[in-house]
């Protein structure tokens, strides 16, 4: 009787684990789209916000938003505005990768601090990517300074991007890459030993973040062509990314999602020629 009793025990607190790992997650993600409005709604909107590549005013825009040559001040800021879209948009779809890897830590004094090391991993590969984002963006900023032309068809980099993105949904890269985020279990036991803890740890937050964004690296571009300060499609594309990464049977979204990007684009050549 006692074993039985220790047995529901543990399950019982494993179960509070769970809920609460799930609950702290959602708490930051509520809290980064609180961050991210607050931004929104700050004089420092600017240097976080993107205006969509559709308007034809969006380099002018661009170009604008680097006060007196200064580039330390909105990078930072951007980064800033980043870090926190990530939060709000992937850090929810970490939830199976951070359960798994709990449980198989779950005996050891440092499991909190190992933990806390996936998820600073998981975010080094996502700002390593916003930061080479950023730099094309600002080349194609600069470049539309130069040039009247394409500033004022800035939409030909939105209809790109969205066509892109939606070729993109039925590459075979993509799905290897969502398969690595499908299969947690797997994922974390073939990359964790327990001999180097730390670094494993890092490193299993790191190759998360690789996959996550090889699977929806596209998706997250189309931020840049409906606006990154608009709340509503980051919400949209933060569900059809989660919906992809963890709801089973999330992979047959690939056509309908892939169908209407190519759409999107079309129609966007066809009304402006």
């Amino acid at each position: 009787m006692a074993s039985v009793q220790q047995a529901a025990f543990a399950t019982s607190r494993e179960t509070h684990r769970d809920v609460a790992l799930a609950l702290l997650l959602g708490g930051l993600a509520l809290a980064a789209w609180g961050a991210l409005w607050a931004v929104s709604a700050s004089p420092y909107a600017r240097y976080a916000a993107h205006a969509s590549w559709l308007d034809a005013t969006a380099f002018a825009a661009l170009c604008r938003s680097l006060p007196g040559g200064s580039v330390v001040v909105p990078a930072a800021l951007y980064a800033l505005a980043w870090v926190l879209m990530i939060a709000a948009m992937m850090l929810p779809t970490t939830y199976p990768v951070l359960g798994i890897f709990r449980v198989m830590t779950r005996a050891r004094a440092d499991a909190g601090r190992l933990l806390a090391l996936v998820v600073a991993g998981f975010f080094v590969a996502w700002l390593a990517f916003g930061l080479v984002v950023h730099g094309v963006d600002l080349a194609i900023a600069s470049l539309g300074a130069r040039s009247a032309w394409l500033a004022a068809h800035g939409w030909i980099a939105g209809a790109a991007v969205l066509a892109a993105a939606g070729v993109f949904q039925f590459n075979a890269l993509k799905y290897r890459c969502l398969e690595q985020c499908r299969t947690p279990f797997a994922f974390v036991a073939s990359r964790w030993h327990g001999r180097s803890p730390a670094r494993e740890a890092f490193a299993i937050g790191v190759d998360h973040g690789v996959f996550c964004v090889g699977c929806c690296w596209a998706l997250m571009l189309c931020m840049f062509v409906v606006g990154t300060g608009s709340l509503g499609w980051m919400l949209a594309l933060a569900a059809l990314m989660a919906t992809e990464k963890n709801v089973p049977g999330g992979a047959r979204l690939r056509l309908p999602i892939g169908a209407g990007l190519l759409g999107a684009a079309a129609l966007i050549v066809a009304m402006h020629l």
